[in-house]
């Protein structure tokens, strides 16, 4: 994803947070993986602590994989998903 897309979900999360209170917390679960990603992979390599190298690639491509499965589940309608036109 990039950062466009990034913002821009995120702005209609804020916009209707009060309307849609736990997308909005969860948003902001997936983007605190995101930047604990970026960050964490340097101190995994410079202590040599490989196992946690993985885990921040995961991390990293936390928005990417939520918003996956957001599509798949608003495509079949299991959950709708007012802000996928913003992805």
């Amino acid at each position: 994803m990039t950062l466009d897309q990034i913002q821009r979900i995120k702005k209609w999360h804020v916009a209707h947070r009060l309307d849609h209170p736990v997308e909005y917390h969860l948003w902001d679960l997936i983007l605190t993986l995101w930047v604990m990603g970026l960050v964490g992979w340097v101190p995994g390599y410079v202590f040599e602590q490989w196992w946690l190298i993985p885990l921040s690639g995961i991390a990293m491509a936390a928005p990417s994989l939520y918003v996956q499965w957001r599509r798949k589940a608003h495509r079949e309608r299991r959950l709708r998903c007012d802000w996928i036109g913003h992805a």
